[in-house]
């Protein structure tokens, strides 16, 4: 599939769907669309995902060699900027499909649909839930897998990138190993999963359950992208759905370097990681016991990598546990723990 990702104004750093997309899914990226960066290239600004040309819009391409335009960024709140309309418009005229990973669904939209239904395309909104979610029963423990989880101590540090580069890296060292897909990245570089905080509250475990149990008997290890965190005063109730919903046999703990309040809600303060710890373990454990037996820390921020593996060596000490940047110095240490 030859894509375009919409990412405008935001790529690289806070377009963290259109980066897993560059660096996860196997499609031909023709171009990442980018007002602010055009005439550029995706390695300029991020050298170890797919290069690709930086564009200012759609229009930009030609007809003939793209297929679908995917929607690379998800502000807080999910809504849709009525500076990407243009893209999206120019994208179905030309023919081709639409994926959006936003709350505000693009299929529901009269203009959008109307072009949709003229030239033969698909508008697929990845947060959209199936229609028979229901309630958890309990039983994804029942599954032979061994179920992983990352957790956070906030949102965006990395907790899908950490989920992928486990499962991938699981693989190749010759485990049996599947990703659950509950966010909307995931979902658009696997090609399926439930999007867990776009699901109705009381089925939030059940829609996670409901993966468990589809995968779990299939594979050895199944690896749960996790979401938001479990202090984070918009997403913890998400958290704690995957978390009770999953019945994870163990966690691992994600983290951003030099992070010290939660993004976006600059006013709530990060708790020690020992606190992150403690709460995690203990609000499992009346569901299913579980123990946070690594951790994950995103060190992007730091230029030198003398300061980045201190930085991770601190991280450790902190969790008791072992630790690393899964694309700085890779996932041995973790994977060591894990399988």
């Amino acid at each position: 599939m030859r894509v375009a990702i919409l990412a405008h104004e935001k790529f690289p750093d806070r377009a963290k769907t259109a980066l897993g997309i560059l660096r996860y899914a196997d499609h031909d990226t023709v171009a990442v669309l980018d007002r602010a960066t055009a005439g550029q290239r995706v390695a300029d600004h991020v050298p170890d995902v797919r290069d690709a040309p930086i564009v200012g819009e759609m229009a930009d391409l030609e007809p003939e060699a793209v297929d679908t335009l995917l929607i690379g960024i998800a502000p807080i709140g999910g809504g849709f900027d009525e500076s990407w309309r243009e893209d999206v418009l120019t994208a179905l005229e030309y023919g081709c499909d639409v994926v959006s990973g936003l709350h505000h669904f693009l299929a529901e939209d009269e203009e959008f649909a109307r072009l949709a239904a003229e030239h033969d395309c698909e508008i697929r909104d990845v947060r959209n839930p199936p229609a028979d979610l229901t309630v958890a029963d309990g039983v994804a423990d029942e599954v032979d897998a061994e179920v992983i989880l990352t957790v956070g101590t906030d949102c965006s540090v990395g907790k899908m990138t950490t989920t992928m580069e486990l499962a991938r890296d699981a693989r190749d060292a010759g485990h049996d190993a599947a990703v659950i897909p509950t966010g909307q990245t995931g979902i658009m570089i696997e090609g399926w999963g439930n999007p867990i905080d776009r699901v109705v509250s009381d089925f939030t475990a059940g829609a996670v359950e409901e993966m468990i149990l589809e995968k779990g008997d299939d594979h050895d290890y199944l690896f749960v992208e996790g979401q938001g965190s479990i202090v984070h005063p918009a997403y913890s109730p998400v958290s704690l759905g995957i978390l009770h919903g999953s019945m994870a046999d163990t966690l691992v703990l994600c983290h951003e370097a030099g992070r010290e309040a939660i993004h976006g809600y600059e006013s709530f303060s990060l708790p020690s990681i020992p606190t992150y710890v403690d709460l995690y373990e203990s609000v499992a454990a009346p569901v299913a016991a579980t123990d946070v037996v690594a951790g994950a820390l995103n060190t992007a921020g730091l230029e030198d990598d003398a300061d980045a593996r201190d930085a991770v060596d601190d991280y450790a000490d902190a969790l008791g546990a072992p630790a690393t940047d899964v694309l700085r110095f890779g996932t041995d240490a973790l994977l060591e723990e894990l399988c």
